[in-house]
C-alpha cells in the first residue's frame, strides 16, 4: 500500500530511484539518502539493488538448473526435470532456426540469456511495496534510518545500466566473432565497403566514408535497440503497478478497483515479460548469426 505519508509523485520517485552506492560531495563513501546525492555520485557509482537482484537471481538459475541436472532420471523424471527439458528443447530449436554457424557457446549463452532475462523481469510480478517495505523497515528498526530514504528497486531490468551492461556483453561478443570469422580486412570492408560499391576506384573513395556512416549507425543500433527495448517495457510495466498502487489510498471504492487492475495487468504482464525474455534471446541469436555470416568477396 503506498505510503500516506508521501504525495502521489513522492511516492513515484521513491519507488523509481535505486539504491545508489558511491563518493559524496564531502569525499566520503556510503549511501544515497536522496535522488540528488544519487546524481552527484556521477559515473563511478553502483546501484547496489540492480547488482544484488541480478546476481541473486543468476545463482538460482545455476543451482536451480543443476539441481535438475544431479538429479535427472530417465525412468521416473521429475516436473522439474520435464519443465527444464522442455526449456532446453525450445532454446535450442531457436538456436538451430536462427545461427547458421557452428559454436558450442551460443546455445548456452541463449539459455542463460532466456531464463535470467525472465527471472529479472519476473521480479516486476512481486507487489511494488513488499520488498522496499521490508528493506525500509529492517533499515529504521535496526539501523535508525529513516524509510522515506531507503531506496530499494527489485526490478533490475528497469534500470537502464542493467539492460545495457547486458546488451553491451553482446554487442562485444559479436564483435569478437565478426573479427575472427571475418578477420579484420573482412571486417573493416564490411563497413565500409557496402551497400554502395562501384568499379570506378575513385568514386569508390567517395562511398567508403558513406558507406561507413551508414553501417556505423546500424552497428550501433544493435546494443542500443537491445538494451532500450527491454528497459522501456519493463520501465512502463512497473510505473503502471505503481500508479495502481497509489490507488489503494484513495478510499476503499478505489482500492477495489485498483485490485482488479493490478490483477488484470499482472496476468497480461507475464506475456510481456516472457516476450521480452524471447526477444532478447532472439536478436542475440541473430547477431551472433551475423558475425559468422562471410560475404562471397571476403
Amino acid at each position: 500500500m503506498a505510503d500516506e505519508a508521501l504525495t502521489a509523485g513522492q511516492y513515484i520517485k521513491h519507488h523509481l530511484q535505486n539504491m545508489t552506492y558511491g563518493q559524496h560531495a564531502d569525499g566520503t563513501w556510503g549511501l544515497a539518502h536522496t535522488v540528488e546525492e544519487a546524481k552527484e555520485m556521477g559515473f563511478m557509482s553502483i546501484n547496489v539493488d540492480t547488482m544484488f537482484w541480478s546476481i541473486l537471481l543468476g545463482v538460482m538459475f545455476l543451482w536451480i538448473f543443476r539441481r535438475a541436472a544431479k538429479n535427472a532420471s530417465v525412468e521416473t523424471p521429475s516436473g522439474l526435470q520435464n519443465f527444464i527439458e522442455m526449456v532446453i528443447e525450445f532454446i535450442d530449436g531457436s538456436v538451430k532456426g536462427g545461427f547458421n554457424g557452428r559454436n558450442a557457446i551460443v546455445a548456452p549463452m541463449a539459455l542463460t540469456i532466456f531464463v535470467w532475462v525472465f527471472l529479472i523481469n519476473f521480479m516486476d510480478l512481486i507487489p511494488v511495496d513488499w520488498l522496499p517495505g521490508t528493506m525500509a523497515w529492517i533499515s529504521s528498526t535496526f539501523f535508525g534510518a529513516d524509510p522515506h530514504h531507503v531506496y530499494f528497486k527489485v526490478v533490475p531490468s528497469t534500470d537502464p545500466n542493467a539492460t545495457f551492461g547486458m546488451a553491451l556483453a553482446v554487442f562485444m561478443m559479436t564483435m569478437y566473432y565478426s573479427v575472427k570469422i571475418k578477420g579484420l580486412k573482412g571486417f573493416v570492408g564490411e563497413l565500409t565497403l557496402h551497400p554502395f560499391s562501384s568499379s570506378n576506384k575513385l568514386l569508390q573513395l567517395v562511398f567508403i566514408p558513406i558507406n561507413f556512416m551508414l553501417e556505423f549507425v546500424a552497428l550501433i543500433a544493435k546494443p542500443l535497440s537491445l538494451s532500450l527495448r527491454l528497459y522501456g517495457n519493463m520501465f512502463a510495466g512497473e510505473m503502471i503497478f505503481i500508479l495502481i498502487a497509489i490507488m489503494y489510498g484513495g478510499g476503499w471504492a478505489l482500492g477495489i478497483f485498483g485490485g482488479f487492475l493490478q490483477l488484470g495487468w499482472a496476468i497480461f504482464h507475464i506475456l510481456i515479460i516472457t516476450l521480452q525474455a524471447y526477444i532478447f534471446m532472439t536478436l542475440t541469436i541473430v547477431y551472433m548469426d551475423l558475425a559468422y555470416q562471410v560475404p562471397d568477396e571476403h
